[in-house]
């Protein structure tokens, strides 16, 4: 059964209080289902943010897009959480992922470790997260029972067996770290790689009664009458993609209104995916596109 459509944006500037209620109810207008913050340092702390969108607009849902799970104690995330739940009328959606810059792990003392000791750290924190709000004795319950939607970050075999076993929803990063270079590069992955571990997680999945909703986060947006040259112009900054796959790449959606549209249920064809989000500085430019795809 096909999903239907829902789109986010990843918001991240934050110059005033009236600005930052502006820019939310802006995406409540152009058709925004989910309103989304980072969890990094420079950026705002995502749960103040969350509350005042939520206090901003009435129907969009708000949600972390993710949190570095190495940043968080489980039981004070808890509380985090399920404060947040409750003053958000019951809105919130838990983006967790294993993070990916080492520096702001180090500029807030913090342990980095491997891979596979984040990846434990978030199955760790994913466990506890479900037991201590499932709990009725938890103090303060979360709005949402037993616990808010789940989003899990990633593209690597453990992350995709965990969003299988524990999300709701599982995003897809579309990219991986840069061979040789420093950690926290990272590499547009191609199309075809992309399709394989949407596959994989399908295949993880295929004992659940309801797979999780399937996510992608958008890398640019273009509307214009020339998807070539918006194309060649990336391919430099693209880590190794051509041109051709840069065309037919989700992190890239370049053309007109109903090109871009036509891209979007492309996409959620041959991936899966039915949820897309996008950067902030494309919020303007995805509008229209919202609008050309909603009921489809």
């Amino acid at each position: 059964m096909t999903r239907p459509f829902r789109f986010g944006v990843n918001l991240v500037a934050l110059d005033s209080r009236d600005a930052w209620r502006a820019k939310c109810r802006r995406a409540e207008e152009l058709g925004y289902d989910v309103l989304l913050v980072p969890d990094h340092l420079g950026a705002p702390a995502p749960f103040p943010a969350l509350v005042a969108a939520a206090e901003a607009t009435r129907r969009p849902r708000v949600g972390t897009f993710v949190l570095n799970a190495g940043f968080w104690n489980p039981a004070l995330l808890a509380r985090e959480v399920a404060t947040c739940d409750r003053l958000t009328g019951g809105r919130l959606e838990l983006g967790l992922g294993t993070g990916y810059v080492r520096s702001e792990h180090e500029r807030a003392g913090l342990p980095w470790g491997s891979p596979g000791e984040r990846v434990d750290h978030l199955e760790r924190t994913v466990a506890e997260l479900d037991r201590l709000l499932s709990d009725p004795e938890h103090v303060p319950p979360p709005r949402q029972r037993p616990r808010p939607p789940l989003l899990i970050g990633g593209n690597g075999d453990r992350v995709l067996c965990l969003a299988a076993r524990r999300a709701d929803i599982a995003a897809f990063t579309g990219a991986r770290q840069a061979p040789g270079a420093p950690e926290g590069v990272i590499h547009l992955i191609g199309p075809d790689e992309l399709e394989e571990r949407t596959a994989a997680y399908r295949r993880f999945a295929a004992g659940r009664d309801e797979p999780a909703e399937l996510n992608y986060l958008v890398q640019r947006v273009a509307v214009t009458d020339d998807r070539r040259a918006v194309a060649r112009e990336l391919v430099p900054y693209a880590l190794g993609a051509t041109e051709e796959e840069l065309l037919e790449h989700p992190a890239l959606l370049t053309g007109s209104v109903r090109q871009i549209a036509e891209q979007v249920r492309a996409h959620r064809d041959r991936y899966g995916f039915s949820y897309f989000c996008v950067l902030e500085p494309f919020m303007e430019a995805f509008g229209p596109v919202i609008e050309e795809l909603r009921g489809g």
